[in-house]
């Protein structure tokens, strides 16, 4: 992959999705690998490609995301990195970085 690709996408978990059940009773929060998911899935998407990811190198919640909350992603693909930044009515909720094969892509 040449060049650094910058990318911004909405990220709304539904209150239905089946990981929020038991999680947590009462008061359900969007799990964290619900949220990262959604981050690559975001970055496939707007790629048109798979990407190969082969570790998490750094990863920071900072606030719950709750069922049905609207937030925002900011992707930044360089290389073997892809950055994210997630945040919901301009207050950040999580960032980190996962970590991408050579190529970054499959």
């Amino acid at each position: 992959m040449e060049g650094v690709v910058r990318h911004e996408a909405p990220i709304c978990i539904r209150s239905d999705h089946p990981a929020l059940p038991g999680h947590f009773p009462g008061l359900p929060v969007v799990p964290g690998v619900v949220v990262l998911d959604r981050l690559v899935q975001a970055a496939e998407s707007h790629l048109g490609k798979p990407l190969q990811v082969v570790g998490l190198s750094q990863a920071k919640f900072l606030a719950p995301l709750l069922p049905d909350q609207r937030a925002r992603c900011s992707l930044e693909i360089d290389g073997a990195r892809l950055r994210f930044r997630v945040e919901r009515d301009g207050q950040p909720v999580a960032q980190g970085a996962f970590a991408l094969a050579a190529e970054g892509v499959g």
